[in-house]
């Protein structure tokens, strides 16, 4: 890190170009405050690092607006610290099981 306090020892860590560094996980009212931090964070570390803002929810597959979609439809059940998508493939048994629990939780 440049600008660090104390004597560099040893190579700490070999990065690769193209290689994420940091990721953050914030609500879209954040999203200004994190830019920012990014921005000034990005001064300590050598070469010219890029802040890429991803257009998935979280860290899920989904896009933000298919996520949007699929609330409204009821079909994300939240599992703790979880969610789980109900998807129109896969087993009937285990689809109609995630449904009931939606359907409990309301």
């Amino acid at each position: 890190m440049r600008g660090a306090y104390g004597k560099p020892y040893d190579t700490v860590a070999r990065v690769d170009i193209g290689q994420v560094l940091l990721s953050v996980r914030t609500r879209d009212s954040n999203r200004a405050v994190v830019i920012e931090a990014l921005r000034r964070s990005r001064y300590k570390f050598a070469g010219r690092q890029k802040i890429i803002i991803s257009k998935r929810h979280g860290f899920t597959n989904m896009m933000r607006s298919e996520y949007q979609q699929a609330k409204a439809d009821n079909r994300i059940l939240k599992d703790g610290c979880y969610l789980q998508y109900i998807n129109n493939h896969g087993p009937l048994e285990k689809n109609l099981r995630l449904q009931a629990r939606i359907a409990a939780q309301k």
